[in-house]
């Protein structure tokens, strides 16, 4: 994995044990939110300061400085990608794409207090313009356990595509 921002959140300590199960949950219902466009529900999966990041397709396990990428979103450009792809300033998804996600090979990796570190596979079907796209990608995601369930500290898709051929782009959310 690459190494992890210093995020200064206030993130409570936990003692709860959090197995595969409930984070598959949270997986799926996050790749639900994002199928159905319920964006506002999704951006509540978020903790305030939370950053959203996709690498380039050229990623070797970089810093944080030193890479490259697509979306490198801090809380308040989270915020507002969610406002504007609800508008109709999105003009790449306007009308929206179409897409499917399959979220498999979920796992724990570690848990420290209340912050788990949590990989997952990712196959995201888009259809836009009369087109398919297939888009394949690692999640290196760390969550936190508050008391009313889990939520992104990093949310981390690291695409396993080589390269986007004609047409794809990244004006959904991965």
């Amino acid at each position: 994995m690459t190494a992890q921002p210093d995020l200064t959140l206030d993130l409570p300590t936990s003692e709860r044990t959090v197995g595969r199960p409930e984070v598959e949950d949270f997986l799926y219902r996050e790749a639900h939110l994002l199928d159905t466009w319920q964006l506002d529900a999704w951006l509540a999966l978020f903790v305030p300061g939370a950053t959203m990041e996709v690498p380039t397709t050229d990623n070797r396990g970089w810093t944080p400085a030193e890479a490259g990428y697509f979306v490198c979103d801090d809380w308040d450009l989270l915020r507002a990608r969610v406002k504007r792809l609800k508008s109709r300033k999105a003009h790449a998804e306007n009308p929206r794409s179409r897409t499917h996600r399959m979220v498999g090979n979920v796992c724990v990796v570690a848990q420290e207090g209340a912050e788990l570190t949590v990989g997952a596979n990712v196959v995201v079907h888009r259809y836009r313009d009369g087109a398919a796209f297939t888009y394949v990608a690692r999640y290196d995601h760390r969550l936190v356990v508050l008391p009313d369930g889990l939520r992104f500290v990093l949310r981390r898709a690291v695409p396993v595509n080589e390269a986007m051929g004609p047409g794809e782009r990244l004006s959904f959310i991965l």
